[in-house]
């Protein structure tokens, strides 16, 4: 049997909701290895004027964890 560790990361986009939950993921595999899948917890934005100025993706991230990697993520 497989443990698997969830983290929430928050991403960000002056373009779109997608491209902020893409920069989510981008940014966890940086430190993060073998990352199974994501859920989108959240989406919000920041608004001014009326306008969305910034987009706000919340993802869990899921990886396994391994027998070589406890304590270290």
């Amino acid at each position: 049997m497989t443990a698997v560790k969830i983290v929430k990361v928050l991403g960000t986009s002056e373009e779109s909701w997608n491209d902020a939950a893409d920069e989510a993921v981008a940014q966890a595999s940086q430190t993060i290895d073998d990352i199974r899948g994501v859920e989108v917890e959240d989406w919000t934005a920041d608004v001014e004027d009326g306008e969305v100025t910034e987009y706000h993706a919340t993802v869990e991230v899921a990886f396994p964890v391994h027998e070589d990697q406890r304590g270290s993520q």
